[in-house]
């Protein structure tokens, strides 16, 4: 008990894990997660539902309540000896896993659930934890005779092991590029704003004038309005070859090796479990039904949208010719000359929109508008310990005012964290006959922080990401699913886990939403009706092109997962240039290596399912749609996207919880009207 990462508490103590409690502590549980497992398996008891699955659940949530925080840590705060510790405990956990997916006693005790005469009286989430055990246990393979069995193992442990050093690659590479400016003229064009925060990361530093690092807010601060070029390359080349065989510190991390690795290991398990490929295992837990029709819902919208963003391209590069003195637009002069066209086209400053969303005010927005919504209020409180002083804890409260989640905050770019912006489970919802666990989420972004003298202002679209986030935290806290193997965002198929997110990003273009998130961080006046009419002016500009990269990404990721041949290899950057070909209208540099730092699919849950974001997108398009006929905040409209979406997680498949929501299946136009693709 003098191990806080075994205590049995409603949220983690933060201030007192220490590297040195990890292992010991994962090996605690996984004992009793093996001891456990063997019971259940011997039959000791009877074979029903309480005593196989309940069972299960209880055993995996000791284990899934010790390691979530571990896990966290090694993503927000890394260390050497965190990072060892974490490496260690997960490959404990992997080979666990690994063992216990194969455990035919354990899946003959499942099965004897199933085949139970009062099976039927099981409810919905009962059922679902049910099949998807069974399914799990096939795809762990389970069915396999020796040596397949083992060989299937050892897999499954090399490739936690894969995607973990692959992260790491990428946030030492970024960490490792820097360059120190002393003279403020070499920042022109640079807005107040983006110099304070290369400002305040030279002070981090012990440095005088500004540092250019490989986080977001500075790279894209740079790229955006440096008018610099040289200084614009120097960073697109740092950033678009990080932990690869490019750029400036070529081959010291990188990950070609380990994408090859990936892959192949990959393609053997699913060709041991009797796929054709891992993208077709991969697709047996999501809502596409093969890779044909993942493939062709991703081409059909290329077919709308490439023609727009050849237009679009076209036009920049008139712009950048006759305005910019750029006759050659290159991959570096993108991001800076498409702001300098918005402006002209739009009149639309990005810091003048700025200075309306200082975070504080967006967030007490987003929280109102949640309340409007969902009926749930949100209320920050220091009543629980965190791992870093810019970190945020709140409660969400019921109608009652009684709290029944709990969500950590952490929004700032610092060293030691990761890139990007995400959701992740703290705690799920778990009743244990009278012992409920309250669910809990981290929220994760990664936004330029607060200067001397003012607050962290968002661009909009660190608005859009930090509403997107939240979708996913609701899925996560709202759900009435007891059973944390199906509830919240857990087990939901992956090409409709994005649909709760992406619906709520339309609600930061919407008047009435702004209304709420958006004030100026000096007067406190709400964003101008002419300034907002500017702002939904500019909403599709280079819509085609922004599709057009996800396109490029979602068809890269799915024909790399369904094409691979053992004899030719993983094909990394021969099948990139072949995606570009049919779907880039412009070309990055030769040396740009973009995959070796997609941690979505080599290193987190997004394997030949890229294309579930776009998939998604559909589904939240048409489902926002019904607000916009009922009301943007209306209570009735979201009381039923709580009922239906959020509160039953995976307890029964997303198709169905969609059309119960919206009352049939899915109409894409509502998506093409997001892109500008159709009136």
């Amino acid at each position: 008990m003098d191990n806080p990462l075994l205590v049995d508490a409603a949220l983690p103590d933060f201030a007192a894990i220490r590297p040195e409690h990890i292992v010991p502590a994962v090996q605690a549980r996984l004992d009793a997660l093996e001891r456990g497992s063997e019971a259940i398996a011997a039959a000791a008891t009877p074979r029903d539902f309480e005593h196989v699955l309940l069972a299960g659940e209880r055993l995996q949530q000791d284990l899934d309540n010790t390691f979530a925080p571990v896990a966290h840590l090694h993503a927000v705060a890394d260390a050497p000896a965190l990072r060892q510790a974490y490496g260690e405990a997960e490959r404990r956990i992997a080979a666990v896993q690994a063992r216990l997916g194969q455990h035919r006693g354990l899946y003959e005790a499942v099965q004897a659930v199933r085949a139970r005469p009062d099976c039927d009286r099981l409810d919905a989430a009962q059922r679902a934890l049910l099949e998807h055990a069974l399914r799990d246990f096939r795809h762990s393979g389970v069915a396999l005779e020796e040596p397949a069995r083992s060989r299937f193992r050892a897999i499954s442990e090399r490739l936690a092991e894969l995607g973990t050093a692959f992260e790491e690659a990428v946030l030492d590479a970024g960490e490792a590029w820097r360059e120190h400016i002393t003279d403020e003229r070499d920042l022109a064009g640079l807005p107040p704003s983006a110099r304070a925060i290369l400002a305040q990361y030279a002070r981090e530093e012990d440095l005088e004038g500004y540092l250019v690092v490989l986080r977001q807010p500075a790279v894209q601060a740079v790229l955006t309005h440096a008018d610099d070029r040289a200084l614009r390359e120097r960073v697109y080349w740092a950033w678009n070859t990080r932990a690869s065989d490019q750029g400036p510190h070529a081959g010291r991390f990188d990950n070609t090796a380990r994408i090859a690795e990936i892959l192949a290991l990959r393609h053997e398990a699913a060709r041991l479990l009797g796929y054709a490929n891992a993208a077709q295992q991969s697709l047996q837990d999501k809502m596409a039904a093969s890779v044909a029709q993942a493939q062709a819902f991703l081409e059909d919208l290329l077919r709308r949208a490439r023609p727009r963003a050849q237009a679009e391209l076209q036009e920049l590069r008139a712009f950048a010719a006759a305005e910019l003195g750029l006759p050659e637009l290159e991959a570096w002069d993108v991001a800076w000359a498409s702001e300098k066209l918005r402006r002209a086209r739009h009149d639309l400053d990005e810091e003048q929109l700025k200075a309306y969303f200082p975070l504080p005010q967006v967030l007490a927005g987003l929280f109102a508008l949640v309340a409007r919504v969902f009926g749930v209020r949100v209320r920050e409180s220091g009543a629980a310990g965190v791992w870093h002083p810019d970190v945020r804890y709140a409660e969400l409260l019921d109608a009652d005012g009684r709290p029944f989640a709990a969500l950590y905050l952490d929004l700032y770019a610092r060293a030691g964290k990761r890139g990007g912006a995400w959701m992740d489970v703290c705690r799920a919802r778990f009743r244990d006959g009278a012992r409920l666990q309250r669910p809990a989420a981290f929220l994760t972004c990664n936004f330029a922080p607060p200067g001397r003298e003012m607050p962290a202002l968002l661009t909009h679209d660190d608005v859009l990401t930090l509403f997107h986030e939240m979708g996913h935290v609701l899925h996560h806290l709202l759900t009435e699913v007891d059973l944390p193997g199906v509830g919240g965002i857990e087990g939901v198929e992956w090409d409709a886990v994005e649909l709760p997110s992406q619906f709520m990003e339309n609600f930061a273009w919407q008047r009435e939403g702004l209304d709420l998130v958006a004030r100026h961080w000096r007067s406190g006046e709400t964003l101008p009706q002419e300034l907002f009419a500017r702002m939904l002016g500019a909403r599709h500009f280079q819509a085609g092109l922004h599709l057009l990269r996800q396109l490029e990404f979602a068809l890269y990721d799915l024909r790399l997962h369904a094409e691979y041949d053992p004899a030719r290899g993983p094909r990394t950057l021969e099948l990139l240039g072949e995606v570009r070909r049919a779907v880039a209208v412009l070309t990055p540099p030769a040396w740009q290596r973009f995959p070796h730092a997609f941690t979505h699919i080599f290193a987190g849950g997004y394997a030949a399912g890229y294309y579930g974001y776009l998939w998604a997108e559909v589904m939240a398009a048409d489902a926002y749609a019904r607000f916009q006929e009922e009301g943007v905040l209306d209570a009735a409209a979201g009381a039923a996207f709580r009922r239906e979406i959020l509160a039953v997680g995976a307890s029964r498949p997303a198709l169905e919880s969609f059309r119960a929501f919206r009352g049939r299946d899915a109409d894409p136009l509502p998506l093409l009207r997001s892109y500008g693709l159709a009136a």
